[in-house]
């Protein structure tokens, strides 16, 4: 039970790494609230989470919206006293795969808007209460191509890397505040997203599914990829106790797939 009776506020939430971050968090006796653009997917997920007992309630959550972000703090003060202990940034966008010198840069600023600007209006919207209370935990979910630089991932490398940085300057600004800033960088997440991905490939290169997981599984260091509910465990530590002195860190969940 890391997290009893603590508050969370998971923003970004999906079938795979915000679903099972919910789950395990509640497993662990936090509060939860979650939200996302898709108020259904959130309700379908707060099922799971009371059928197994927890406590969760839901939000209609884009970050890009100031007004959104502080009803999501609200929400989570009016219904567990008053605190908000924990914040999971996990909402992206994932970028629209154009080279540098055809992209349309009004996509980029979007991708910008969401993965950079949103996370960090969501995380401003806390502070004062996390201030007021004494302290609290902000988990950034980046991702390995902060560092690991492809053709065609620009939009989606430049915002994450920013993202890294902002991690590093609200960890020293917030710091005296008893507000640790963390970051938590996966791989490829293996998940039904990832196999669609990989069907696509394998079709391109005339080769089955398997061969691509081979191939990619191939240049971890574990020769694995991580599913969500593994990933899901580091971001419970960086949200816990457990990580009582760590502040402004990197963590990479990637299996070893790029060691920074």
């Amino acid at each position: 039970m890391l997290l009893e009776g603590k508050t969370a506020i998971v923003a970004g939430m999906g079938p795979g790494l915000g679903r099972d971050v919910a789950l395990l968090f509640a497993e662990h006796g936090a509060n939860l609230v979650i939200g996302a653009r898709r108020r259904e997917r959130c309700d379908a997920i707060a099922d799971e989470v009371r059928a197994r007992g927890g406590k969760v309630e839901t939000v209609t959550l884009d970050v890009t919206s100031a007004d959104d972000c502080a009803a999501a703090v609200e929400a989570a003060r009016d219904a567990y006293g008053g605190r908000v202990d924990v914040l999971v940034n996990n909402a992206f966008q994932e970028g629209d795969f154009a080279l540098f010198e055809e992209a349309d840069f009004d996509s980029w600023r979007s991708t910008m808007d969401v993965n950079l600007w949103g996370t960090l209006q969501m995380t401003r919207a806390v502070v004062p209460t996390m201030k007021d209370q004494g302290g609290g935990r902000v988990v950034m979910i980046n991702s390995m191509s902060a560092w690991r630089h492809q053709p065609r991932f620009a939009a989606y490398t430049i915002s994450k890397a920013a993202l890294e940085s902002a991690t590093r300057m609200l960890a020293v600004e917030l710091g005296p505040h008893g507000i640790r800033v963390n970051g938590v960088h996966p791989g490829y997440i293996w998940g039904d997203s990832v196999k669609l991905y990989f069907q696509f490939l394998a079709a391109d290169r005339g080769v089955t599914p398997e061969q691509v997981y081979e191939d990619v599984a191939g240049e971890t260091c574990l020769k694995y990829l991580p599913p969500s509910a593994e990933i899901a465990g580091s971001v419970l530590f960086m949200a816990s106790d457990l990580a009582g002195p760590v502040t402004g860190q990197s963590l990479g969940v990637n299996a070893g797939h790029w060691i920074h």
